[in-house]
């Protein structure tokens, strides 16, 4: 079980629709933001299904859905926002798709990647996983690893600039088998005021009450009055990224007489 003040460098976070980051890690992302990470997202559908009114186009329902993400994106400091405007309601995890979220791993560069849980069909007894939230969730493991950071695979990327990347660790939102929590405890506000940007989903309703019970309920037992919660995987060891910072090549590492000096760096 871990819980430390851990601050990755750079967090790159890819989910299939706008409000998924909300209810799910935006605490995190904005309490990275704050000590001084570089935070982009991925969306892989403009989620213009979930808006429910026949009157309204699709492409009018797109356009609304992104500019609440964009304006809950700013509210916890994240700046760059970006759609790849698959169709909403049947997200496939296909090699193209694979292909397109390599490129924006190798393009931002991270140290964390953050998705959902492929795995996850149920939540307690009243919800089913969103089929999208699944084939997002898929396409982005299997983009982290081991696609993003392979040379040879979508080589043609090279054409953009783009070079293989190893992300350090992957965090998995969980909601049943967790070994890290997140303390959002002084940036539930920020996550809240994130949520709240998506009028278009929540109608009527006040979601602080939920948002807070969830994250207290995340949080019990773990010294911190709110939580998020993630399994991680561990990708590149302290040492490994500490010298290469993602890099492939041995020509872009640190030498190894340096490699001391750097691990100390990337520890704090």
């Amino acid at each position: 079980m871990s819980s430390h003040r851990y601050t990755p460098e750079r967090v790159l976070v890819i989910v299939a629709h706008p409000d998924d980051i909300e209810f799910g890690c935006a605490g995190t992302v904005a309490r990275w933001v704050q000590d001084g990470a570089a935070a982009r997202y991925v969306l892989c559908t403009s989620g213009q299904v979930g808006i429910k009114d026949p009157s309204i186009s699709l492409d009018e329902a797109a356009a609304i859905r992104e500019r609440e993400q964009l304006a809950a994106a700013k509210m916890v400091g994240v700046d760059e926002v970006v759609f790849l405007r698959h169709q909403d309601g049947i997200l496939e995890n296909t090699i193209a798709l694979r292909r397109e979220l390599v490129r924006e791993i190798r393009r931002f560069r991270p140290e964390v990647l953050i998705t959902g849980d492929p795995t996850a069909f149920f939540v307690g007894d009243s919800y089913i996983n969103h089929p999208d939230h699944r084939a997002a969730a898929a396409a982005a493991l299997d983009a982290v690893f081991p696609a993003a950071g392979m040379p040879t695979l979508f080589k043609e990327l090279e054409d953009e600039g783009l070079e293989a990347h190893e992300t350090r660790k992957v965090y998995v939102m969980s909601w049943d088998s967790p070994d890290t929590w997140v303390d959002i405890s002084e940036t539930i506000d920020l996550k809240i005021a994130a949520l709240r940007e998506h009028t278009s989903q929540l109608g009527e309703w006040n979601p602080e009450e939920r948002i807070r019970q969830w994250a207290a309920e995340r949080a019990k037992g773990k010294e911190m009055a709110y939580a998020e919660a993630f399994r991680v995987i561990t990708l590149k060891s302290d040492e490994d990224w500490a010298r290469c910072k993602g890099y492939v090549q041995p020509e872009r590492c640190a030498e190894p007489e340096s490699e001391a000096a750097a691990v100390g760096e990337a520890a704090r």
